[in-house]
């Protein structure tokens, strides 16, 4: 598997006729082959992954630094979920590269996934890391701080998501805002009263607080 079979993948199921509203409604530098993103999911799920972390790291940072087509920083960042790769802190400095660099909404929600692996691999290291990015300069690292224990429910460090809303609660940045309430909500399904009472305690921004109790 290398980055060029990756890249003749997508060009095999690329659609032009659907590219140009694509990299119109993602306002993205990068033009797209025309490929919808579970699409890129299933091309990167019959690949063998069965390779060692690092070269599939490799893999993926080949792939991401010498993109010419949206669909292959998709690739690059699903190889990230494979079996091998999923839970395993070496991803870090990938990761970091690629939200510092992608800097869009895209980009910084796919890899929340895979810090939601990092919490259930090693919740202590993962705590410190999402403290630190969560008072970056850089707003998508914050954002990825915000949402990195989506879909975790039950198993929400609830302490940690208060530490990390924390120094975000008061930004006026809609990527910002609207993570907060996001994370918040997600929470609201497995514990409703945790979220009110926080909502109730924690002054917020009009529209995190309406996401945050939207279905509450």
């Amino acid at each position: 598997m290398s980055a060029a079979s990756i890249r003749s993948g997508l060009r095999r199921i690329a659609d032009p006729a659907r590219a140009a509203g694509q990299q119109a409604y993602m306002k993205s530098a990068l033009p797209f082959f025309g490929v919808r993103v579970p699409e890129v999911r299933r091309l990167v799920q019959q690949l063998d992954l069965s390779q060692d972390v690092d070269a599939l790291l490799v893999l993926s940072r080949e792939l991401w630094d010498g993109a010419t087509h949206r669909e292959e920083r998709y690739a690059a960042m699903m190889l990230l979920a494979g079996r091998p790769v999923r839970g395993d802190a070496r991803i870090v400095p990938l990761i970091e590269h690629m939200v510092l660099t992608g800097r869009w909404w895209d980009i910084t929600d796919e890899l929340s996934g895979r810090i939601r692996e990092l919490h259930d691999a090693d919740a202590a290291s993962t705590r410190v890391l999402v403290l630190r990015w969560s008072t970056h300069d850089d707003l998508w690292l914050r954002r990825l701080a915000i949402l990195s224990q989506l879909g975790r429910r039950d198993r929400t460090d609830r302490d940690l998501l208060a530490a990390v809303l924390e120094p975000n609660r008061g930004d006026g940045e809609f990527f910002i805002r609207k993570a907060i309430g996001w994370a918040l909500r997600d929470l609201a399904r497995a514990d409703p009263e945790w979220v009110e009472a926080y909502v109730a305690s924690h002054p917020l921004r009009p529209l995190s607080r309406r996401e945050a109790l939207k279905h509450l």
